[in-house]
């Protein structure tokens, strides 16, 4: 238990019956969570990590056979729910977080009572008949970039996929997360996320779920959002005001009503 806890810097807050276990995305860490937490502290627990490879994660558990698929990291999620004995978990993932926590919940349904997913992806490479928003070369070329200029890539990356110009503090807060990465790790975390395919497993999954889709997402197109709720079962979806791909940071009032509403549907325990 203690070596799962320190190798993914887990921190439980809140006071509560029902858990909440918060995944944060690329390029990120537990600290983007700290907008919306307050909302929900006095409520539930509250279950906080950073992936391996990520903010104070112990950078010594890493392994590129073991993180060369989002299985991987899929694994960490389970430990941490095994450690701390957790049952009924609604999982709250940003971004490829999403598919990590829809893989746990296939894995051990009865550990999970909802997922919440900000931004979800099932696959981010366009396909024929499916529009993901990325052609190969943009991949290829966005980790050539982190490879060659690790510190480039993250002041191109953090404005574009924050998408919130009036605001060039929260492109700077995002950019400060993106470089505080190991470059070497945080490269490989990106081409495992922007390479994969789960699109197969959709329809096997049976976790209640809520896509919340942003509005000019520059990661995460809106039919990606559709895409995602036409093929997962007990699926709702939420168009979201919301600019940009972080809308627990750009726009936290938005994120804290809607997971609220999710949270208080019929159904939940």
């Amino acid at each position: 238990m203690v070596d799962v806890l320190n190798r993914n810097h887990v921190n439980v807050i809140g006071e509560g019956d029902r858990t909440l276990l918060f995944a944060h995305g690329f390029g990120c860490d537990q600290s983007m969570w700290q907008y919306i937490l307050p909302a929900f502290e006095d409520q539930y627990r509250i279950v906080l990590f950073d992936y391996v490879g990520s903010g104070k994660s112990d950078l010594r558990a890493y392994t590129s056979e073991k993180y060369r698929t989002l299985r991987g990291y899929m694994q960490d999620v389970l430990d941490i729910i095994d450690a701390l004995e957790l049952d009924k978990v609604t999982f709250i993932g940003h971004s490829v977080s999403s598919m990590i926590g829809m893989l746990a919940s296939m894995e051990r349904p009865g550990r999970f009572d909802r997922l919440v997913m900000i931004g979800p992806s099932p696959r981010y490479l366009n396909d024929e008949g499916y529009f993901g928003g990325f052609d190969p070369e943009d991949i290829a070329e966005l980790l050539e970039m982190m490879e060659m200029n690790f510190a480039g890539w993250a002041s191109f990356m953090a404005p574009l996929a924050m998408n919130n110009p009036e605001r060039p503090k929260l492109s700077q807060e995002l950019e400060r997360s993106f470089i505080s990465a190991d470059p070497a790790i945080a490269r490989e975390f990106a081409e495992v996320t922007f390479m994969s395919d789960h699109r197969q497993e959709l329809p096997l999954a049976s976790v209640p779920a809520l896509i919340m889709q942003c509005s000019e997402d520059s990661v995460v197109p809106i039919e990606v959002g559709a895409y995602l709720h036409r093929h997962l079962r007990n699926s709702t979806f939420r168009l979201m005001e919301a600019k940009g791909h972080y809308p627990h940071i750009s726009h936290p009032q938005e994120t804290i009503a809607v997971i609220r509403e999710y949270l208080a549907a019929p159904g939940l325990s």
